[in-house]
């Protein structure tokens, strides 16, 4: 795992049209790696992007919210989806976030089995929520505390994300 870099948008886009619907732009991604409020990880294995998470923070809050998780179609079944997740719940937490939450597409049971398998629990449900109409689960998390929780990221403690951003979007497993 490790942070992405601007050299990393082919790859992303690539990863991004493995999906129908709801894609993040080129434009969007630059946004996103240049912002001191949002981590974007990536998982690498010999030169090749298998799957992504991005997370966003809002400043004086202890929340974080799993904007995207993305795993390649030729990657899936192999724990890169609860690998990418365990690894953004870390450093949520050594930001200082004690909550994760998250929208999943209600009809999406990969999706749901990994988050439930790593204590996420349905709090809601948002009806017609994605572009096709397909409703989302809205899902929560209290964190673990980390261990000597110093700011070692680039966007500081207590940051997450607020109501408006980025609604259309939502963590899956792709």
């Amino acid at each position: 795992m490790r942070r992405a870099r601007e050299s990393d948008l082919t790859a992303l886009l690539a990863l991004e049209r493995e999906f129908p619907g709801d894609r993040l732009s080129r434009r969007s991604f630059r946004h996103l790696l240049a912002r001191a409020k949002a981590d974007v990880w990536v998982c690498e294995e010999k030169g090749a992007l298998l799957g992504n998470a991005i997370v966003l923070y809002r400043r004086g809050t202890r929340t974080a919210r799993l904007y995207s998780l993305v795993v390649a179609a030729s990657a899936r079944g192999r724990g890169i989806g609860q690998s990418l997740v365990a690894h953004a719940e870390r450093h949520a937490a050594a930001a200082g976030c004690e909550v994760m939450h998250l929208e999943v597409r209600s009809d999406n049971p990969g999706a749901l089995a990994l988050y439930a398998g790593r204590g996420y629990a349905v709090v809601g449900r948002a009806h017609g929520y994605y572009e096709d109409g397909a409703d989302a689960l809205r899902l929560k998390k209290r964190l673990a505390r980390a261990l000597g929780s110093a700011a070692s990221t680039k966007h500081g403690p207590r940051y997450s994300t607020g109501p408006n951003a980025g609604e259309r979007r939502y963590a899956h497993s792709r």
